[in-house]
């Protein structure tokens, strides 16, 4: 059994987006394959096993949506320094860090499927340079970011 979706939720207001989405949830949950067209990335990341990404009417990728994200993807690792510096101090410049929010984040991108991240490594040095940490916290890039990279090259 298969399912085509065109743009299913454009234009439906937000509870009746939500119990179509709990439908649609079942179907696959009961082994329907369903094939989904959307401008809602967030929906596609949400229900999709695979991606495909079309741009132009070309057809860029069509992948596990996590491998794809594997290998498409990166982490950031926010550091939220207690004072605010003006430049990232010399010590730290084999991170390729970046400095932002008035010089009180610094944000290093790493490749999360490497046996070593060296974020360990990274928060000694911080600490070494005399900075302070307030907070750490990771992200990881979405779907959407993805999709920019690709239809933007």
């Amino acid at each position: 059994r298969i399912l085509f979706l065109d743009e299913p939720t454009a234009g439906v207001d937000v509870e009746l987006r939500k119990e179509m989405w709990d439908i649609v949830s079942e179907l696959k949950n009961d082994g329907v394959t369903i094939i989904l067209t959307t401008h809602y990335i967030e929906e596609a990341e949400a229900i999709a096993e695979r991606v495909g990404v079309i741009n132009g009417g070309e057809l860029l990728l069509m992948e596990d949506k996590d491998t794809l994200m594997r290998k498409m993807g990166s982490k950031t690792l926010r550091i939220d320094l207690q004072e605010s510096i003006e430049a990232i101090p010399a010590a730290l410049a084999e991170y390729e860090l970046t400095l932002e929010g008035g010089g009180e984040t610094l944000l290093y991108t790493y490749d999360s499927t490497e046996e070593r991240t060296g974020i360990t490594r990274l928060l000694a040095s911080v600490n070494t340079s005399g900075l302070r940490i307030r907070d750490v916290q990771t992200s990881q890039s979405s779907l959407e970011d993805i999709f920019v990279n690709l239809v933007r090259d």
